[in-house]
């Protein structure tokens, strides 16, 4: 940890709140040295770090964990997870570790400099290695989430980390490379600069990973004028749940309704790089620290704020209050004032919003709910009501979501080697080519023929090959199309990592059911016989496990059942989620 320095006179005067700690963290080499320090980057070995990794160098870099100067040592990342508090009793509540695999750890020496590089391979910073320690997976994840459930995104993506964390002092070179909306990608110290600017004492910062409606727009304006403040709009525009509104959508929605109906004298719009956790209450406290390093002394914090959403049984993993109550237990110590999120309705008989609370029983009310948007209006292409939403808001919500049937959706069919999976997944694709829809079938043993040649069947293989049919599977799902995977895909984290990748809503997993025994009788190759005889090692139901899925959307057998009713099967839920439609629905609407 770099020791905190008072802070400095022009701080002092500042109208603004301090910087968590009392300084901004500025890890980032004075521009007279970065030519010299790039030429000696170049001769030193190098590690490509993840997206999220890249976010969260980047707000290291200019001061937005402050007062963390580097990827947590050991003593930091422990107490972080046990007591939500730095080795030094500092209350920072997410771990914040840059993970390596166990290959690239065994080749790392303490005390040697090596380049850090962005997914993309530019150069960002030089780290001087300090610790290599390992960490447990299940460890993080109950004891810094609160669950094991592998619903739960980050869980479900920390089994796909290196089990090494590495941490020193950092020497940022540049940033990772930006090229939209540059102009609000403003640091803490620009931030804080602007917001000095209006004069107020009282910024209210909003964290927001959704489009804004009416009734974000009417919270928000009470919450500045009740504190007499200035509204800092702060989206996060690095990695945020999956499944999200993508962050350019989100942000030119943010930027019509603040040039359209906010004072200009009382709104900021800044973006945040930040690679959310979707933590829950644990996050909330997190965001209040990352603004006050903004300039914000109040917090908006919302209902379930930052929730993953459901686990694998259907219940939400965290209260709906439980992060509002968590940042109002730490607030003193925060310097940061939690503004509850309040429910709001719609008056339509008074044209007025008014807190669900102040509402007679009798009185008539209108409200719509996040999932009723996505369902009954974005997905039917009809036309949210200018009531909810402004009509620039709606006009550009339209043009990027498309009704759900012109939505891409991954069918993703699991099970045992022989259980059925490609037999019902090729009768099903040429079912949907009745619907006019584009289709691709991504099947596990040809993708590994053209795809994966030269993996083999080890575990971290095995995951290799999934995860190449699940980016595959993202991809042409992301730009509306139907893929139907087959794949034995046997550990569940891999399957829940990509169904974060996609997004729950457009992911459909099927369970093929089939009893291993009746695989072996399938088994015409004799691959089953080969392994229990031990002449094939690492097969999946023999001498290497298969987890099944939790809570699949769909379980189909094929000892009672033939591929083409199983496919049926699939086709009629593609139909009732309404990613298919029949001629009947055709004429219905039309």
């Amino acid at each position: 940890m770099l020791t905190m320095t008072e802070e400095s006179p022009k701080a002092e005067q500042s109208v603004l709140i301090s910087p968590y700690g009392g300084t901004l963290i500025d890890l980032m080499v004075p521009e007279s040295e970065r030519a010299a320090l790039r030429s000696y980057a170049n001769t030193l070995p190098s590690i490509r770090i993840s997206e999220r990794s890249a976010c969260d160098l980047e707000l290291l870099a200019v001061g937005g964990f402050s007062p963390l100067d580097r990827f947590m040592n050991q003593a930091d990342h422990q107490s972080v997870i046990e007591t939500m508090r730095l080795a030094d009793g500092t209350l920072f509540p997410m771990p914040i570790p840059l993970p390596v695999d166990e290959s690239v750890a065994a080749k790392l020496k303490i005390g040697q400099d090596i380049a850090l590089r962005s997914p993309g391979n530019d150069l960002l910073a030089i780290m001087n290695v300090e610790e290599i320690y390992p960490w447990s997976v299940e460890e993080v994840a109950q004891k810094a989430f609160g669950t094991l459930d592998l619903r739960h995104p980050i869980v479900a993506e920390m089994h796909g980390w290196g089990k090494f964390n590495i941490s020193g002092q950092l020497r940022v070179l540049q940033l990772p490379a930006r090229y939209d909306f540059k102009s609000l990608r403003l640091t803490p110290a620009e931030t804080r600069a602007r917001l000095e600017q209006f004069g107020h004492e009282n910024v209210i910062a909003f964290q927001t990973r959704n489009p804004l409606h009416r009734v974000h727009e009417e919270l928000t304006k009470r919450a500045t004028m009740e504190k007499d403040g200035v509204l800092l709009l702060h989206p996060s525009v690095g990695m945020t749940k999956p499944g999200d509104v993508d962050h350019f959508t989100r942000v030119r929605t943010y930027k019509a309704l603040a040039q359209r109906y906010y004072d200009p004298d009382r709104i900021l719009l800044s973006l945040l790089p930040l690679a959310m956790r979707m933590g829950g209450p644990r996050e909330a406290v997190w965001h209040a620290i990352i603004r006050r390093n903004f300039g914000a002394n109040h917090l908006i914090v919302g209902r379930d704020h930052a929730g993953p959403g459901n686990d694998s049984t259907g219940k939400p993993i965290y209260g709906p209050y439980d992060a509002q109550e968590l940042v109002e237990k730490y607030s003193e110590e925060l310097g940061v004032t939690p503004v509850p999120f309040q429910m709001l309705v719609y008056l339509p008989e008074e044209d007025r919003y008014e807190e669900v609370t102040k509402v007679d029983k009798d009185t008539k009310t209108a409200s719509i709910s996040g999932t009723q948007v996505r369902e009954q209006y974005l997905h039917n292409g009809k036309q949210l009501p200018e009531w909810f939403t402004r009509p620039e808001v709606a006009e550009i919500l339209a043009e990027t979501y498309p009704p759900r049937y012109r939505q891409g959706v991954c069918v993703w069919l699991t099970g045992l080697h022989n259980a059925g999976k490609s037999t019902t997944a090729n009768v099903l694709t040429t079912l949907l080519q009745e619907y006019g829809r584009n289709i691709t079938l991504l099947d596990g043993d040809v993708v590994r023929t053209h795809f994966s040649e030269g993996l083999g069947f080890s575990k971290e293989d095995r995951d290799d090959h999934v995860r190449r049919i699940g980016f595959v599977a993202s991809e042409i799902t992301r730009h509306g199309g139907i893929v139907v995977c087959a794949a034995v895909s046997p550990y569940r984290s891999t399957r829940n990592e990509i169904r974060s990748s996609i997004g729950s809503d457009n992911y459909i997993e099927v369970f093929v059911n089939t009893p291993l025994e009746v695989c072996e009788q399938r088994d015409t190759k004799g691959l089953y016989a080969r392994a229990r005889q031990g002449e094939v090692v690492g097969f999946t139901g023999i001498d290497d496990p298969y987890e099944a899925p939790q809570n699949p959307e769909l379980i189909i057998e094929t000892l009672h059942h033939t591929a083409e009713e199983n496919a049926r099967m699939i086709l009629g839920q593609l139909i009732e989620r309404g990613f298919v439609r029949t001629d009947e629905m055709n004429l219905r609407d039309n």
